[in-house]
Formats: C-alpha cells, structure tokens, sequence
C-alpha cells in the first residue's frame, strides 16, 4: 500500500525529530483485525487495550510473522516560522517573553470542491494569523511598552502535526528558559455575537486567573471545555510549548448566546461538516462577524498583556499532570 508523506523538522545535525532509527517499519491494523491478531497470540485484546490506556501496557513476543516491503523517499522541503520580538519596557523584565502565536499554514492545493481546490484557510487559521498582527501592531504603538517583552510567532506545519510551533519551542531565538507563557490562537471561528471564550488549558496554570480577569474586563464569560473527550488542548500549537515547560493555553470563541434566535452551537457543527478543512473557508462564506472577531483578539491582547504586566512568572498548578510532567526542575 502507498502511505501519505509525513513531514519532520531537522534539528541543527539534520537528524529528524521524533524519530527512532530502531523502528524499521511500522503497520497499523483495523480494530477488528487488531483483536484477531492479538487473540491469535494468545492475548486478550480488552485486556491489552486497558493497560495501553492506563500507560502499562509493555511489550511481548507473537508467534505471527509478518513480512512488509517497505520503499521510501526522502526529500528536504522548506516552510519558515515567521518571528518578531517588541522589547519589554521594565529593565527587570524585559528579558523574560510572553510568546503570542497563531499557525500561518493551512491544507494548500488539494481535491476541487465545487471547483475550487485552493483552501483557504480562512477561519483556519487566517482569522488568527490576523489577530497576531493586529495585536502587535496594538502593543507596538503603546507608550509605555508592556513590562515583559513579546514574542510574535506565527508558525508553520501546525497541519502536519504542529512541526514549526515544536521547533521554535526547541529552538526559540530566545533563550528557551526565558518564556513564561504562551498564548494561541487557531481557528476563531467568527460567526456569531461574540459572548464567552474558552480558554483551553489555562485551568492547568494561573493563566485561569488571567483569561478570568481579561474576560471581566471585555464582558465576555470564560466557559468551560464542552468537549474534553477531544482533548482539545493537546491538538494544537500551544502543546509545543508546554511540553518545553511553558504555561500555555489555546483561546476559543465559546457557543453562549442571549439571542435564542441564534445557536453557536450548531452554526459550528454545521460549519465543522460543510466548511472546515474545505475550499470554502474563504472570505466569501457567510456569516463572517467581523465584530467578533474584534473582541477575539482584544481578549488575547488582554491576556497577553496582564501576564506581560505582572511581577511574577505564569506557574503550574500544584499536582497539576502537565506541570508534573514537563515543568523544568
């Protein structure tokens, strides 16, 4: 069979990342066929799939074997993070950085839908690459500037498994021990009245009591996640980050409305089955609110800079599994 390319960053050695020279090949087996294949090595497949979840699951020899041809080609591709830095105004400060990003990529030229095969990316992810700019055009023409300094980061490959965002965490053009949090913004899905925002993540960290006072401030609600059965705040750029040490959450138009007229709810079901992914996240959709994606970026503009404000560094909760896991000791 023929798989799809699948991309990796090169560290500085050119070595690709995450990968483990050991692992000649790798299969990937259909439910049904998993069990029948762990059955016939005498294994209980509900019991190998309780240890996997509960992160015991060790490995063990079968009497099956398998033959694969594996053909590969390998070829170097290139896809720049853009990055700009605004100095910070407190000589104390200044040298420790809030990071704002937002993905500049998309799914590029693809299969025609009603025959249009660029995707745009509108809502994913150009309505957060606009808030980047617009809040960093904002900060810039403050007097005084924002105590921390900032890091703008709009980063490639968050498509093909958040690649630029897990670079520039590596290898940020700062010194990694010097960001304090990070703030996200992929896919502000601008299409109704704008009321709460989920900010995913930030209940991990004391970036819960800054999203809670930026949405005090603008009027809006912080709502909590409606669906963490998609782990939601491990799926996108902010993830890179925190598994560098860096408090981060990912900002999210929540679905409250006092209109009983309008459901945010189903407009983005309804938007996540016809649009998403598609050639027709383009400007031309409908219902673009534009006012709402207004109150989209002064809420991370806000976010952004209270933690830049404050003394102390962002910090992990206590006991908290993602500061547990990767907080740097």
């Amino acid at each position: 069979m023929e798989s799809a390319p699948d991309l990796n960053w090169l560290d500085p050695q050119g070595q690709p990342n995450d990968r483990f020279p050991q692992l000649k090949a790798v299969a990937r087996l259909a439910l049904p066929e998993s069990r029948k294949f762990l059955e016939a090595c005498g294994k209980s497949p509900d019991e190998i799939f309780a240890a996997a979840r509960v992160g015991t699951l060790k490995g063990f020899d079968t009497p099956v074997q398998f033959k694969i041809h594996v053909v590969t080609k390998s070829e170097d591709i290139h896809s720049p993070n853009v990055a700009a830095k605004l100095e910070g105004s407190d000589p104390s400060l200044r040298n420790e950085y809030v990071v704002l990003t937002a993905h500049l990529d998309h799914m590029g030229v693809g299969v025609p839908v009603n025959g249009d095969k660029i995707y745009h990316g509108t809502l994913d992810n150009g309505s957060g690459s606009a808030a980047l700019l617009e809040i960093a055009q904002a900060m810039a023409g403050m007097h005084p500037r924002p105590r921390r300094s900032i890091l703008f980061v709009s980063v490639t490959g968050e498509e093909e498994g958040l690649l630029g965002a897990d670079y520039f965490a590596h290898y940020p053009t700062v010194p990694k021990s010097s960001m304090v949090a990070d703030v996200n913004m992929d896919e502000d899905i601008m299409l109704w009245p704008l009321e709460d925002i989920v900010a995913y993540g930030a209940e991990h960290s004391s970036l819960a009591r800054v999203a809670n006072e930026a949405g005090e401030r603008l009027g809006l609600s912080i709502s909590p996640d409606q669906q963490p059965e998609q782990v939601i705040f491990i799926r996108s750029d902010q993830y890179a980050f925190v598994k560098q040490g860096v408090p981060a959450m990912l900002t999210n138009a929540g679905d409250k409305s006092t209109n009983p007229a309008i459901s945010p709810k189903k407009i983005e079901d309804a938007w996540k089955d016809k649009i998403y992914h598609s050639p027709q996240d383009n400007m031309s959709q409908p219902g673009l609110d534009f006012e709402s994606g207004a109150k989209f970026a002064r809420f991370n503009f806000l976010c952004a800079y209270l933690v830049a404000q404050q003394t102390a560094r962002p910090t992990w909760n206590a006991h908290d599994f993602f500061g547990d896991r990767y907080a740097r000791k």
